[in-house]
């Protein structure tokens, strides 16, 4: 049983940066791999980025390369998004994810727990 807790959202000016912070507590030896989703209203829920336990693999939406970053600090068992240049199309909730298993986990499917989301909003 895993919980996770996202924070830092906010509203922003487009260009400004946002960091995210996803807490997990529980069993976090079953946070193999942690990512990021988003959902816009109306829209479907769609794949921001993925870590794996080491940090060594990471993968990101075409629509976030050059921009966001992930990084996760296991002795804090916490997974950050940094979010630079951003954009009002980034507008979004955002939901922090993990799964128990390795892989690139680009599909909701993939993932055991999910936060409860934070809102970012992005005006122009």
């Amino acid at each position: 049983q895993v919980q996770l807790a996202e924070s830092g959202g906010g509203l922003v000016q487009a260009g400004d940066s946002l960091r995210l912070s996803c807490a997990a507590s529980g069993r976090t030896s079953s946070t193999t791999c942690m990512g990021w989703f988003r959902q816009a209203p109306g829209k479907e829920r769609e794949f921001v980025a993925s870590i794996s336990w080491s940090g060594g693999n990471t993968y990101y939406a075409d629509s976030v390369k050059g921009r966001f970053t992930i990084s996760r600090d296991n002795a804090k068992n916490t997974v950050y998004l940094q979010m630079n240049s951003l954009k009002p199309e980034d507008t979004a909730v955002y939901f922090c994810a993990a799964s128990r298993f390795y892989g690139p986990k680009w599909y909701q499917g993939d993932y055991d727990y999910w936060g409860q989301g934070t809102q970012v909003t992005v005006s122009s």
